[in-house]
């Protein structure tokens, strides 16, 4: 079975077949070997397998595929207002780094903000880094927010949805070339069915329900 591979990763697929060839040509089999490498690491980097989503009104999915990294209860300001859950994932580059909405609805704003980059798995990273913020409204009402944010290797954040519009619950919004992280903000009545340390899934893992 074929594997859809992002768009966004056939410049470097193909970079990456170019020194292939190259190295090839030129009978240097050390350079050709690690262009080959670097073309199945970007390739799987890339993937961007079909998903069936669970699908409910109140089921809140997992935006990104990784590890839990925290979870904890804090003052939000930045995009919501008031105490909220906030839920960090964790993506390395061997994840899959397709992002999906986490719950249908309808998106109400789109902050991008730039910033530095820290490793992914730094606290530092949810406030300092490059980040492209989502706040959602869900159909009951509900706002939630989920932020991308840049690593220490991740350059590049791409988002697909803009203010405004309505979107379904598994449905890709974006991605983060090269290692990242994913914020999730909620409600504090939400009902968590993970913990610290699980492995996640986007568009699959079903993270809890909303109040």
């Amino acid at each position: 079975m074929i594997i859809p591979i992002a768009r966004q990763g056939y410049p470097f697929i193909i970079l990456g077949l170019a020194g292939v060839v190259l190295f090839a040509w030129l009978d240097l089999s050390l350079g050709w070997g690690i262009a080959g490498l670097f073309t199945i690491f970007v390739a799987a980097f890339f993937r961007d397998p079909e998903r069936e989503s669970p699908q409910g009104e109140k089921v809140l999915l997992s935006p990104a595929d990784g590890k839990i990294l925290l979870i904890e209860e804090e003052e939000e300001i930045s995009f919501l207002t008031g105490r909220a859950i906030k839920i960090s994932i964790f993506m390395s580059v061997f994840n899959c780094h397709i992002n999906r909405i986490p719950i249908s609805g309808s998106i109400e704003k789109v902050f991008y903000q730039a910033g530095k980059f820290y490793a992914a798995n730094n606290d530092l990273a949810s406030a300092q880094n490059e980040q492209n913020a989502l706040v959602l409204t869900t159909l009951a009402g509900t706002k939630i927010c989920f932020v991308q944010i840049a690593g220490l290797i991740a350059r590049r954040i791409v988002c697909w949805v803009k203010a405004g519009e309505t979107v379904k619950q598994g449905e890709r919004f974006g991605l983060i070339q090269f290692g990242s992280r994913v914020d999730l903000y909620l409600p504090t009545a939400a009902r968590l069915r993970i913990k610290r340390g699980d492995k996640v899934k986007a568009g699959l893992t079903i993270l809890g329900e909303l109040p």
